[in-house]
C-alpha cells in the first residue's frame, strides 16, 4: 500500500476513538482526502432509534461537502474494530454508504478510491465506487 493510503488508514483508525457505539460495540472510522490534501475524518454515531444512526463514511463525506463544497474527494479509507478488541476487523461500506459515495463520485465527475480491510487482514483498494455498486440508482438506469 502506498504511503498516502497508509496515512489515511492510520487516521481512520484514530477516528474510531470518536465513535459512539454503545449498542453494537462496533467502532468504525473513516478518513478521506480532498484534492487539495485536506483530511476529513468521521466515526459512526449510533442512536437508540437505530435508523437515526450514521455510518463513519457518511459523517466524513457530509462533513467534507458542507465544509469544502467545491473540493473533490480523492480517496477514503474505512476501518473498524470491536470495542473489546484492539485488532481491526474486516469492514466494507454498507449499501447506503456505497450509494452516497457513488452520488458524490457522479457529482464531481471523478472516481473516489476506496481502501477497506478484507478477510484475513488483507487490504482492498477499489479504484471507484462503481466497482462496489455497479447498478446504482441513477436516473439513466430507470425505465
Amino acid at each position: 500500500m502506498d504511503s498516502e493510503s497508509r496515512y489515511l488508514v492510520h487516521k481512520a483508525k484514530e477516528a474510531t476513538d470518536y465513535a459512539y457505539a454503545p449498542y453494537s460495540k462496533f467502532h468504525v472510522g473513516a478518513a478521506l482526502l480532498l484534492e487539495d490534501g485536506t483530511l476529513i475524518i468521521g466515526s459512526n454515531q449510533e442512536n437508540a432509534s437505530y435508523p437515526l444512526s450514521m455510518c463513519a463514511e457518511r459523517v466524513a463525506v457530509y462533513s467534507a461537502s458542507s465544509q469544502y463544497p467545491a473540493k473533490k474527494i480523492q480517496k477514503i479509507a474505512v476501518v473498524a474494530h470491536k470495542k473489546t478488541k484492539k485488532d481491526l476487523v474486516p469492514a466494507t461500506l454498507c449499501g447506503g454508504c456505497r450509494q452516497v459515495l457513488l452520488e458524490y463520485e457522479s457529482k464531481q465527475k471523478q472516481a473516489i478510491e476506496l481502501i477497506m480491510m478484507g478477510a484475513k487482514g488483507k487490504w482492498i483498494k477499489c479504484p471507484s465506487v462503481v466497482s462496489l455498486l455497479p447498478f446504482d440508482f441513477d436516473k439513466s438506469n430507470l425505465f
